[in-house]
């Protein structure tokens, strides 16, 4: 019977990265409740009934409160505890910050940090009287570099990666794991819908596979690390020497490849 498996949330996971990681719960036997802002999260949801298991689908802005506490309420309403929580939902915005319109900016930070915190409040709350619970809090490689021409999307992945560190260390004795799941360029839309079509990330080709990225971040999140870079040896590595590059040279080089070219 469905409330007799573990259940598992995935925010933004009608598409791309949250689409691959539900699919990893729903194969290893756990129902998904999944939030999407398209009609596009219904069909989604009825693929990975396919898989075996029960999916429920909201359809949501992230962007605002009512949205969030809206994907929130409908997971509650399925009267279930939440075994895992997947914090996904985000979204990316290319060009010259002089040019971009302020009005997307302050969108970008409400879907990736103010609703990252929201969500993450309403789980943590749940859990924590549990004793028990994992959170997968989705940040980026871009956390560990500068981002120019996406000037204000890195540093709101970077906030994603020091939140899910620092609310593991709180939780440290609760019962309540918290792991960061790092993902490189990854072939999904994520980019095009971005609008990056015209930098070195509009190709798709030499990206990740965003099955093998999802399927880490299930690993990682099940074992309980504390974090883990989404992606091939090459990704890896690049998170490894991110760490001791000067940020001024990290800075020109992902410039080479996120400026658009005219």
């Amino acid at each position: 019977m469905s409330d007799t498996r573990p259940l598992a949330v995935i925010t933004g996971g009608s598409s791309g990265i949250g689409y691959e990681l539900a699919k990893q719960f729903a194969g290893h036997g756990y129902d998904v409740a999944i939030s999407g802002q398209s009609e596009r999260v219904f069909d989604s949801a009825e693929s990975l009934r396919g898989l075996g298991v029960e999916a429920y689908p909201h359809r949501a802005d992230a962007a605002t409160y009512d949205g969030v506490e809206g994907f929130w309420t409908f997971v509650t309403d399925l009267a279930r505890p939440v075994d895992v929580a997947v914090l996904n939902v985000g979204i990316g915005l290319g060009g010259a910050f002089v040019d971009n319109d302020l009005d997307d900016e302050l969108t970008l930070i409400a879907i990736n940090v103010t609703g990252t915190v929201h969500f993450a409040k309403r789980v943590v709350q749940h859990m924590v009287p549990r004793g028990e619970g994992r959170i997968l809090i989705v940040s980026s490689l871009s956390a560990t570099t500068p981002t120019p021409y996406e000037t204000v999307y890195g540093p709101s992945k970077a906030f994603g990666f020091s939140f899910a560190e620092s609310l593991r260390e709180e939780l440290r004795d609760s019962g309540v794991s918290v792991t960061a799941l790092l993902p490189g360029a990854t072939n999904s839309d994520f980019h095009a819908n971005a609008g990056m079509g015209s930098t070195d990330f509009g190709d798709n080709s030499w990206k990740n596979d965003k099955t093998l990225v999802a399927a880490q971040g299930y690993e990682a999140v099940i074992a309980g690390i504390d974090h883990v870079v989404g992606g091939d040896d090459a990704t890896k590595q690049e998170a490894i020497d991110n760490r001791t590059t000067p940020e001024t040279v990290k800075a020109a080089r992902m410039a080479e490849k996120t400026r658009p070219r005219s």
